[in-house]
């Protein structure tokens, strides 16, 4: 039966270069949209920019340009990158566009009228210099809790503290300096509290990844809150009905704008937007996103989608974060890779295939290993897979005629190949990319291990031998072929390449299992080559030199910048006291996604002690389990309690996070040296 499905991925902001962080997830969401579309299926996807907001407003004045100058420019570029990453995007918009300020506000009419909307005056951080209220990334001063310095307006980098902007001491503009006054103003707020049973049932209902259904439990627990959806002017963005000098929120019309494309794309192509769109539609809508924004894809949009009368999404399926060598993408290092470095340097689809390589269903970071990026794609695409055509075509072509042989010589081992066909297509369904790839690699090392053991460079030097060497030769094109089509998802580029070299049209799920015989082939072209370790070395020095320090915006908060830290003394290190400690509880600790509370045994004593280990480890696992403690750090005041030390741990984070469990031998308050 075919299925007819609407896909998106998250919309990137208009402020900035796309870079290897983003293309996780546009890597995917391309990955399982070909996958469709390679099983028959009617699958249209669709993206846009995120145009609106106070920071595109601010850059355009910085660089004495209208927005709407800015956003064209922004647009252009990441078009351009997307299509070189081979990212195939039925349409690619922008939520500044007539569709979307059209469904904008007809959801928000619609909500409105049926009594979802809620007006009150609220009080706001005003920059008296450049007469505009401030959002909170935008405003700076020192920690209520802590004291810490230039801390931004919504929460401590330094002690976790959240908090209101005027509660800020000594708070300063972050646009131009200036004491921010307090202003009152009427905003327009969206009651997400009317649906919280609604959402219950969907959150519960298959749609989002267990892990996810569970984080969305904390905050219900927590209560559903009104949610401000207007900003005052000036403020680049879709003026809302009937209040002048109000605008949009720029999280309102950002997922509305999934829409919009749709909408744009359906009157080019005679798709039919309403047939998606009505709450009984048969079709599926499905998004990619990434982790950090749940709360708004999870709640605040299904909410307003069945406000207005809208169906629901399907399926909203989360990823996590990329991380580079193990640590979060760093400017200093060079690892912060924008995507166009990347392509100055690199083919495009090697990055496709790695993450491929790493990805699962699930919300879990994934790294770039540069060694064993450069490692993986040797081995895998030009040892194994590419090498199994060259190591044949060229008997084909100049023994052959070019011409396959009109019979399978080991039928067996065709059919263990095409036997993983299903198993290959619920993986890649599934979206555990990770585990087909592995299995697909495991058919590529059978494939040469056969043409290791016939030697078909040997018994071309017999007489006599023709037959068996036309065999072997056919045998290897054809499982290369059945290879070829499994990866086509993930290596489109290298696939049509392939096809050109066989000859064939274009490969679809269902020709898997019908072999090439008595078939004319094309002389083999290289597909792929290794990468050497002076292509890294080159982009990271790239990186280097050319990324600049990103603002962080009202909807970017998280900017994975990880500098190296200062160099310190061995006096300075001398000073910390490592002791054996034994985890006598471990608990969960409530509003946080990271932290476990620990209660360790240090031998003089007990000390509590905030660990953010929760990814890798459950309380129960970590009970009489022997670490290591930093025991003379000072104490340390955290929003959930007092920390009383560290726990140390290595890893590139989330599951694969390990403490340090010493020799059994060692008992709670020895000192390690």
């Amino acid at each position: 039966m075919q299925r007819k499905i609407l896909v998106t991925s998250a919309l990137p902001y208009a402020n900035g270069s796309i870079h290897l962080g983003h293309l996780v997830e546009y890597i995917q969401t391309d990955i399982w949209v070909r996958f469709q579309k390679m099983r028959g299926h009617e699958c249209h996807y669709v993206c846009a920019d995120d145009a609106h907001g106070t920071p595109i407003m601010l850059r355009a004045q910085n660089e004495g340009i209208t927005p709407e100058e800015l956003i064209a420019s922004v647009k252009q570029e990441h078009q351009a990158d997307f299509a070189d990453f081979a990212i195939n995007f039925d349409n690619f918009h922008s939520t500044h566009s007539p569709e979307n300020q059209a469904l904008a506000s007809q959801i928000y009419l619609a909500n409105r009228e049926a009594g979802h909307i809620a007006t009150r005056t609220i009080s706001q951080a005003y920059d008296p210099e450049k007469e505009m209220f401030l959002p909170d990334r935008f405003i700076k001063g020192e920690c209520p809790k802590c004291g810490a310095a230039d801390q931004y307006g919504d929460n401590c980098e330094a002690c976790g503290a959240t908090y209101d902007p005027t509660e800020l001491k000594n708070p300063v503009s972050a646009v131009s300096g200036a004491t921010p006054i307090t202003k009152d103003s009427e905003h327009y707020f969206f009651k997400l509290g009317d649906f919280e049973q609604t959402l219950k049932q969907w959150t519960q209902g298959g749609h989002i990844q267990t892990e996810v259904s569970h984080k969305l439990n904390e905050w219900f627990e927590s209560g559903l809150k009104d949610w401000d959806i207007s900003r005052d002017a000036p403020y680049f963005g879709f003026e809302i009905p009937d209040a002048p000098n109000k605008f949009f929120y720029v999280w309102l019309d950002a997922p509305i704008g999934y829409l919009a494309s749709f909408k744009n794309y359906c009157e080019r192509s005679g798709v039919d937007f309403d047939e998606f769109m009505k709450p009984d539609s048969t079709t599926e809508m499905v998004h990619f996103i990434g982790k950090d924004i749940i709360y708004f894809h999870a709640l605040f949009w299904p909410a307003m989608l069945q406000g207005a009368g809208f169906r629901l999404p399907n399926s909203i399926y989360a990823h996590g974060f990329l991380t580079v060598d193990g640590k979060k993408m760093s400017k200093s290092r060079g690892t912060f890779i924008k995507a166009r470095t990347y392509l100055d340097h690199l083919d495009p689809e090697y990055l496709r295939y790695y993450f491929a390589a790493k990805l699962s269903s699930g919300i879990d970071d994934i790294d770039l290993n540069l060694e064993d990026f450069q490692s993986r794609i040797n081995s895998d695409l030009v040892g194994k897979v590419v090498n199994i055509a060259s190591r044949c075509a060229g008997f084909i072509s100049k023994r052959f005629d070019g011409k396959l042989s009109n019979s399978l010589s080991e039928q067996a081992l065709f059919d263990d190949f095409i036997a993983q066909a299903d198993t290959i297509a619920d993986k890649m369904e599934n979206r555990e990319f990770g585990h087909a790839m592995r299995d697909i690699m495991a058919l590529a090392d059978k494939a040469n291990q056969y043409i290791d053991e016939m030697k078909p460079w040997a018994l071309a030097k017999e007489e006599d031998k023709d037959q068996q060497v036309h065999d072997i030769c056919t045998i290897g094109i054809n499982l290369f072929r059945v290879l070829v089509a499994y990866l086509k998802p993930v290596l489109p580029r290298t696939s049509e390449q392939a096809e050109a070299f066989l000859n064939i049209d274009s490969l679809q799920w269902s020709d898997i299992s019908t072999p090439l015989l008595n078939h004319s082939i094309n002389k083999f072209k290289p597909l792929m080559t290794r990468i050497e370790s002076d292509k890294i070395q080159a982009i990271t020095n790239a990186s280097k030199e050319t990324m600049t320090t990103e603002q962080k915006s009202e909807k970017q908060v998280n900017s994975n910048i990880d500098p190296i830290s200062p160099e310190i003394s061995f006096d300075d290190f001398a000073k910390i006291d490592l002791r054996i400690a034994k985890i006598v509880n471990a608990e969960h600790v409530e509003g946080a996604d990271k932290l476990l509370q620990l209660t360790l045994d240090i031998g003089s004593g007990e000390k509590q002690v905030f660990a953010g280990i929760k990814s890798a480890y459950s309380p129960e696992d970590l009970l009489g389990k022997l670490t290591v403690m930093v025991a003379n750090l000072a104490p340390r005041k955290m929003r959930f309690g007092l920390s009383e030390g560290m726990v140390l741990a290595a890893g590139p984070g989330g599951k694969e996070l390990f403490i340090l469990n010493p020799d059994d031998g060692a008992q709670p308050g020895m000192r390690v040296k």
